[in-house]
């Protein structure tokens, strides 16, 4: 009865945590500056504070470096760099995503003159923060208490359904859903590494260098190159 109170509450935090940067997101829509705080104070206090709660918890075993270990992600992540990329080369032309800019201008503030900062944040902080958030805290933490099964499909499900918010004005309705799936998809490779290496640093490098992409393609959408 103890362990299912835990995972109950444990899911239960981390809904919260997206249904409130759901609502930061979609309602109140801050600036990116002050979104990044709400975040931070989120997806770091939800997880420690069940960690006060339940003693025995200890996320030390999440931040400890393998080195041996890492060679693949870094190329997985070179590779990942490399395929999202080529894909926007491939079919970029065929897209309208003029929404993304305005978005991001309109409702966060984000614009040519502030973007190399924000990349900068968004590629090696932001992705850290979510490591940490959705596959230490929500499944590698998850995982000991109800199994891989559900630990794989609740840490991926959050993961896409997290972005929903923030992309619901950026693309159109197909290629929304495609961003979601492979969101998706990517959570449960992202799971994988994790699983295989027993950290967080290996789903990390690859988050790194997916964000390391899609900023590169964000400064070519801003004119920046």
């Amino acid at each position: 009865m103890a362990a299912r109170k835990n995972v109950i509450s444990m899911v239960a935090m981390i809904v919260f945590g997206c249904i409130v940067m759901a609502y930061v997101d979609s309602v109140i829509m801050p600036d990116y500056a002050v979104k990044s705080m709400i975040k931070l104070v989120i997806f770091l206090t939800l997880p420690f504070g069940y960690c006060l709660i339940h003693r025995d918890l200890s996320f030390r075993s999440l931040f400890k470096f393998e080195k041996k270990e890492m060679t693949f992600s870094v190329l997985l992540g070179v590779g990942v760099f490399v395929f999202i990329l080529g894909s926007y080369f491939l079919i970029g032309p065929f897209l309208d995503l003029s929404r993304v800019t305005e978005s991001l201008q309109n409702n966060i503030g984000v614009n040519a003159g502030n973007f190399i900062f924000v990349a900068v944040y968004i590629s090696i902080v932001n992705s850290l923060l979510e490591e940490f958030f959705f596959r230490g805290f929500a499944f590698l933490v998850l995982k000991k208490l109800t199994g891989r099964r559900f630990a794989y499909l609740f840490s991926a499900g959050a993961f896409a359904v997290y972005h929903i918010a923030m992309m619901t004005s950026w693309f159109t309705v197909p290629l929304f859903l495609l961003l979601i799936t492979g969101l998706f998809v990517a959570g449960l490779l992202f799971n994988w590494l994790n699983e295989r290496n027993g950290n967080i640093y290996a789903s990390w490098m690859v988050h790194m260098c997916a964000n390391l992409a899609i900023n590169t393609i964000g400064f070519m959408l801003f004119g920046l190159v």
